[in-house]
């Protein structure tokens, strides 16, 4: 079954960039980097500077010739697209399959975490995937897949850390209170991070009183919602550009137990 059928919502677009990669690889380009996912390794492709690990084989290479915004995201498109080949048998839904029916049977009283982590574990070996990219992007794909109750279940529980977010925990005293202060990066989904600390303000808040579909514990959706009160695009209230002196916003339900950090 392929992945578009599944998820019919998402841009169609995201679905036309391996067919692309397909066609200039079918074409055996001569860089031996491009033979296969343990091959790509340390490919090195900087669009700037126009060069990469194997210089001589450069003119030749359809790597370059996908206009990305960075050589990084080339790089992390052919390894992705390796990836699916080479290790899921290029079939990702059925990888999806057996990765989360294992990690269920395996951890019958807990099964979210385990299939969560069964999925996004080995996708973090793919050139430029962290945790919030993928699971972003897992989130948008699993929870897009509604015949598919494991799929669901491990989409909503996928959170993803950005600036933003990151920001808001510090700024309003909670990473303090919980003693998990630490700067934005991968530290947000270590033990006691901000991914964490999301996940368990998530097992307080019955999300089934915004919407009678949703499950009562769902993560990604409180993630989003957050996203959602700070970024500038979508409500930006508690944006850092805009409480840059102190908020003074009393009408927030958490004005008062809120630290209202200064953003420098």
């Amino acid at each position: 079954m392929r992945l578009e059928n599944l998820a019919p919502n998402i841009d169609p677009s995201l679905f036309a960039e391996p067919q692309r990669l397909e066609v200039a690889l079918a074409k055996s380009p001569s860089c031996r980097k491009l033979k296969s996912y343990w091959h790509f390794k340390s490919c090195g492709f900087g669009k700037a500077a126009r060069e990469c690990s194997e210089p001589h084989h450069f003119g030749r290479c359809p790597l370059p010739k996908h206009d990305l915004r960075n050589g990084r995201l080339n790089q992390t498109a052919y390894s992705l697209y390796f990836w699916i080949r080479d290790v899921a048998d290029s079939d990702l839904v059925g990888w999806i399959d057996d990765r989360l029916r294992c990690a269920a049977a395996l951890n019958p009283n807990n099964p979210v975490p385990a299939m969560r982590e069964a999925v996004v574990a080995p996708l973090r070996n793919i050139f430029g995937a962290a945790d919030k990219v993928l699971q972003m992007s897992l989130a948008s794909i699993l929870l897009a897949a509604h015949d598919r109750p494991l799929w669901n279940g491990t989409g909503g529980s996928m959170i993803a850390i950005d600036s933003l977010v990151h920001a808001w925990l510090a700024r309003s005293g909670i990473l303090a209170n919980l003693k998990g202060t630490h700067p934005y990066g991968p530290r947000c989904y270590g033990p006691n991070g901000c991914a964490e600390i999301l996940e368990k303000i998530a097992g307080r808040i019955d999300a089934r009183q915004f919407n009678r579909s949703f499950p009562a514990r769902f993560p990604r959706f409180i993630q989003f919602a957050l996203w959602r009160y700070c970024a500038q695009e979508a409500l930006g209230i508690c944006n850092a550009n805009r409480i840059r002196k102190g908020c003074e916003l009393q009408w927030c339900q958490l004005y008062p137990c809120c630290a209202r950090q200064r953003t420098a």
